[in-house]
């Protein structure tokens, strides 16, 4: 069964297709085999202007625990006593990965390799093992084989390397798991290092495509608690004024002083040397961009970033959101003090944007990998179910 409306008839003008405008390419955060088999990818692709797609663990378990779509695939493999359970959902990920890459082949073609990829996750359970992440970087990327793959590594510290040493060998990477401008900077900085280590080699630089994963809402989301838990405490009238101003506010605003970053580091000579060679940025992927406070707009994390060298990946039901109602303006780009000013008065609250990204980080590495855990009981549990009825 399909996620609900992601695959209406599209609009005459389809707000989706018009991002396209703006130099923002709409990726899709979701991967389900019916998707592929049913022809509905294909579908998004040429009604909403659909330019890639990104995966998890937690969407890969929710595919094989909540549907039959795998049988086939977990009865063939309940035979193997070759196979770990890793090695079991690495199979069933796998292919969904290879048939969605060939579907979205043309996107990448014709975009001259700037568009059409499909992600695929190192395990999260690796996030903090620099050299154990190169090893199952190189091992995804060459079981894949499609040049149209990004490999994810998550942009801890123990990540950065990794990034550097993959880009260098010429896999393509999208880093993950970001939240601090400063971290993006590094990351941004490994994968300029990255290119111009497989140019040094000889390497096809025009062919490397990579983005940055930088997530919003779980930003606003852990500010405006924090926020909410000073107003308990707080009687000056003016603190309880400002506090109440942020909520809402600090994702975008880091965002947009991220944005400002990037195109700082893609300029400049050291850049200037690798476009010389038809190398192209590394863009921000905006992730985590569904609203998750049901106050505010449900595309607003759409909305206010959009701008050119960017892309959004959006899990279903805010495409259907922004399909049906979403706005389009060059947002990114607007008042970019007024995003400097956002984060200085949280400064000046008390609350740290380090502390905050510091434990995002933290958080995301714990909740991604008990999501791979919960993934490997799926399929363990599918595939002993499978091997019964055999």
């Amino acid at each position: 069964m399909q996620p609900t409306g992601v695959l209406e008839t599209a609009k005459a003008t389809n707000p989706l297709k018009a991002l396209l405008s703006y130099g923002q390419s709409m990726w899709l955060d979701y991967i389900r085999r019916d998707l592929i088999t049913s022809g509905n990818l294909k579908k998004m692709i040429d009604e909403d202007g659909l330019r890639g797609m990104t995966s998890n663990p937690a969407i890969f378990e929710k595919a094989i625990a909540d549907s039959s779509l795998y049988d086939d695939m977990l009865k063939s493999l309940a035979s193997r006593d070759d196979l770990d359970t890793t090695a079991r959902y690495e199979q069933i990920a796998i292919r969904d990965i290879q048939d969605a890459a060939d579907v979205l082949r043309p996107v990448y073609d014709s975009s001259k390799f700037r568009d059409g990829y499909v992600s695929l996750e190192v395990s999260p359970l690796l996030a903090l093992k620099t050299q154990e992440t190169i090893d199952e970087a190189r091992r995804l990327w060459k079981a894949v084989n499609r040049e149209n793959v990004m490999i994810k590594i998550p942009g801890t510290a123990e990540g950065l390397p990794a990034i550097r040493q993959a880009i260098g060998e010429g896999i393509n990477v999208n880093v993950t798991l970001l939240f601090a401008q400063e971290v993006y900077e590094k990351v941004a900085e490994a994968h300029i290092a990255g290119l111009e280590d497989l140019a040094k080699r000889g390497g096809n630089v025009k062919k490397i495509g990579g983005v940055a994963s930088f997530f919003i809402s779980r930003i606003d989301s852990l500010v405006d608690s924090m926020i909410e838990e000073k107003l308990k405490t707080t009687t000056d009238a003016q603190q309880q004024v400002l506090l109440k101003s942020l909520l809402g506010k600090v994702a975008i605003a880091n965002g947009k002083l991220t944005y400002l970053k990037y195109q700082r580091i893609f300029s400049g000579p050291r850049w200037q040397a690798l476009a010389a060679q038809g190398a192209q940025t590394q863009r921000v992927l905006w992730a985590s961009t569904s609203t998750k406070n049901p106050a505010y707009r449900d595309v607003m994390y759409v909305e206010e970033l959009i701008g050119p060298d960017t892309v959004d990946t959006m899990p279903p039901a805010t495409i259907d959101a922004f399909r049906d109602h979403g706005k389009l303006r060059n947002s990114l780009t607007e008042d970019v003090a007024g995003a400097q000013n956002v984060m200085d008065n949280l400064a000046r609250t008390g609350i740290s944007i380090k502390e905050v990204t510091t434990k995002l980080t933290d958080d995301g590495v714990k909740l991604f990998a008990d999501a791979f855990h919960k993934l490997l009981a799926a399929v363990e549990k599918n595939t002993e179910q499978k091997g019964k009825s055999a």
